[in-house]
């Protein structure tokens, strides 16, 4: 009661949202730039079981950014990492780490023990994959991107609204894009990170509007926000 009493107090929230929080299980593929506030903030409000999938190691060039990790970590593997991180912050919340990538092979099996399935990756590919294995098994999946100054949220497959193939049809044209430049201010994914922690937590507590049906895009430069309903 005490570590979770301000947000307790909150009467959109209150002991039961709290509750079921603690009852919640959601996996963040990718512990980057995203996947850091993601963590952090839902580890600090409770959520019961949190998986972490992440192939990659850190890099210096990562500390920009990415403040799950420390300069000692650097060339350790993200995902053990971040567990270790994250279990120094709170010992309530059981945190499950995956060194690996998701792929169509391994999916399956890890998403549909989850509830909610949170994007922290940085290409279409594993987008399409997390849609597709969130169709499948009716999860909801909580979607993030960034790119320099820019970032967007929207929620998919959430009690029957639209899922990412609404928003992006052609996997194919997708797909064949071009990379842009991976050039990113800091806060951006700080910013974009905590938007979605905010949705997971809504979707759990179960109060306020949820972003299914609708994109939210911040420029940080200008801190020009936009709501679009598609």
């Amino acid at each position: 009661m005490e570590r979770y009493n301000r947000q307790i107090i909150l009467p959109e929230l209150g002991e039961k949202g709290q509750q079921r929080l603690q009852q919640a299980k959601v996996l963040i593929v990718g512990v980057g730039g995203l996947g850091s506030p993601v963590a952090l903030y839902l580890t600090g409000a409770g959520v019961g079981t949190i998986g972490l999938i992440d192939d990659d190691v850190v890099s210096v060039s990562n500390l920009q950014r990415q403040v799950l990790y420390s300069e000692a970590e650097v060339g350790m593997p993200k995902a053990i990492q971040a567990k270790k991180r994250l279990e120094a912050l709170n010992h309530d919340v059981q945190i499950n780490a995956y060194p690996t990538r998701l792929t169509k092979e391994n999916a399956d099996e890890i998403i549909r023990t989850y509830d909610i399935i949170i994007d922290g990756c940085d290409n279409f590919a594993t987008r399409y994959l997390i849609n597709d294995i969130c169709v499948k098994w009716g999860k909801v999946y909580v979607y993030g991107a960034i790119r320099a100054f820019e970032g967007q949220v929207s929620v998919f497959n959430y009690q029957g609204g639209p899922d990412y193939r609404h928003f992006f049809p052609d996997e194919t044209e997708m797909l064949s894009m071009p990379h842009p430049p991976k050039g990113v201010l800091g806060v951006t994914p700080g910013i974009i990170g905590c938007a979605e922690a905010a949705e997971v937590l809504k979707i759990i507590g179960e109060y306020g509007e949820v972003l299914s049906g609708k994109l939210w895009t911040i420029n940080v430069k200008t801190m020009e926000t936009h709501l679009i309903s598609f």
